[in-house]
């Protein structure tokens, strides 16, 4: 053999026992949590003085009072949260983690390559993993990068939550999520892939986003606030194109994200089969009786609302058609929340992050308690009920044992202030501590 070989050879052994060490060092960890109060499942009362154990990055055993690390296993890591509230990591069903809206984002579509916006992403994501989100649903952005962030994260090579991602969303020619208000050149090289008219484009778009890797399908069933067009907010995809999405969506497995404002755009996407209705800014009587009879979700992003309303009124990048719809659709969304869910619709916690700043995703939580929802629907809506609506219910969602060991504390009860979410003290994802003040 020669010198070269053998060398190869060594390093390829040395490189293989090093994976294995570092894998059966990981698989060996142990985590021993002491809550003065954990929240094991969301929607029932906390318990008191628990010892919450992690294994191989799942919830290994639930055990009352406060077991010490060293019963449990010598090596054993021991985190004090006696004085703390521990839950589930918070999970945010819409969010856009390439970019975020500010004056500077022609600048940025012109001068910043797609590359250069996964970077940024990579950025976004630490910080919404920081804020305590450990789960979250990327409901548009460039498909290549956002796909290559999710699996990065995926793999552990990055600090970011654990992402379920749509890519390019479909859309109506000329619609919300086509590109708008620019030189007609650049709009044709930018022009999404997933832009279709008609049943059988659509059904081809839903078969490309899949084969390219969307693990969810987003649909723009009406306008939007952020499209530079006087277009309006009213349904733009029409009843056909969405029935044909939402069942061969559903045929490959694959749920559908309703971007819908307007009621008729709601109402057309929940007859069409669609699993969640991203804002429902308007939604009326027909709506609430739709979302009940299909079990859809309602992912009410009153932050992205509140947002556009602020920025709307104290800064003077955004043109005039989208200050108009800023400032009547997002000043409208709180209100037909509160009728939405007093009314027994089913709500999943999404912020539209990226229209907001990430990193300060639970405002959403301080917004739905104004408007009307309690604390403890508040964090079952961003815990069980989003791991339901991902479709990830038996492994996210609760600390049960079996359950994926994404942990978040903090050292007041949220469910006295929800503002406590907005600084959480410790972060763990997959069973890896992210944070610990």
């Amino acid at each position: 053999m020669s010198v070269i070989k053998m060398i190869t050879k060594n390093l390829a052994v040395a490189a293989v026992g090093a994976m294995a060490t570092a894998s059966v060092a990981f698989a060996g960890q142990i985590t021993v949590i002491h809550a003065g109060q954990l929240l094991e499942v969301p929607g029932k009362a906390p318990l008191k003085e628990q010892t919450l154990i992690i294994e191989d990055g799942h919830v290994k055993a639930v055990r009352k009072g406060y077991v010490p690390a060293s019963e449990i296993d010598p090596k054993a890591k021991e985190v004090d949260f006696k004085d703390g509230f521990v839950m589930p990591g918070l999970m945010d069903m819409h969010v856009h983690l390439l970019g975020q809206l500010g004056p500077k984002n022609d600048y940025e579509r012109l001068h910043y390559s797609n590359a250069l916006y996964g970077m940024q992403g990579v950025m976004f994501a630490k910080r919404t993993l920081m804020a305590g989100f450990t789960t979250v649903r990327d409901l548009g952005d460039e498909p290549e990068h956002i796909f290559a962030l999710r699996d990065a994260s995926a793999k552990g090579w990055i600090p970011a939550p654990r992402i379920i991602a749509a890519g390019s969303p479909l859309s109506a020619t000329g619609g919300h999520g086509d590109v708008d208000g620019m030189r007609p050149d650049f709009m044709h090289l930018i022009t999404p892939k997933t832009v279709c008219d008609g049943a059988d484009s659509c059904l081809h778009a839903v078969r490309y986003a899949v084969k390219y890797g969307a693990d969810v399908i987003k649909i723009m069933a009406t306008g939007g606030v952020l499209s530079d067009t006087s277009t309006g907010t009213g349904q733009q995809m029409t009843d056909a194109e969405m029935k044909t999405i939402c069942d061969e969506a559903h045929s490959l497995g694959r749920k559908v994200a309703a971007h819908a404002h307007s009621a008729g755009g709601i109402n057309a996407a929940l007859r069409a089969g669609v699993d969640s209705i991203e804002h429902g800014s308007y939604a009326d009587a027909e709506s609430i009786k739709l979302f009940k009879k299909t079990g859809a979700y309602l992912v009410p992003t009153l932050l992205a609302g509140d947002t556009v309303v602020h920025m709307a009124k104290t800064s003077n990048f955004m043109p005039k058609d989208i200050k108009a719809k800023a400032i009547r659709v997002g000043g409208d969304m709180l209100k037909h929340f509160t009728a939405d869910y007093k009314a027994g619709v089913k709500i999943a916690f999404g912020t539209d992050s990226g229209v907001s700043h990430h990193g300060m995703n639970a405002e959403e939580a301080i917004l739905m308690n104004k408007a009307g929802m309690t604390p403890m629907d508040v964090l079952k809506s961003a815990t069980v009920n989003a791991a339901d609506l991902a479709g990830m219910s038996d492994k996210l969602g609760t600390l049960e044992p079996g359950k994926i060991a994404d942990v978040v504390a903090m050292h007041g009860s949220p469910l006295k202030d929800l503002h406590e979410l907005l600084d959480v003290d410790f972060v763990m994802k997959d069973g890896k501590i992210y944070k610990k003040k």
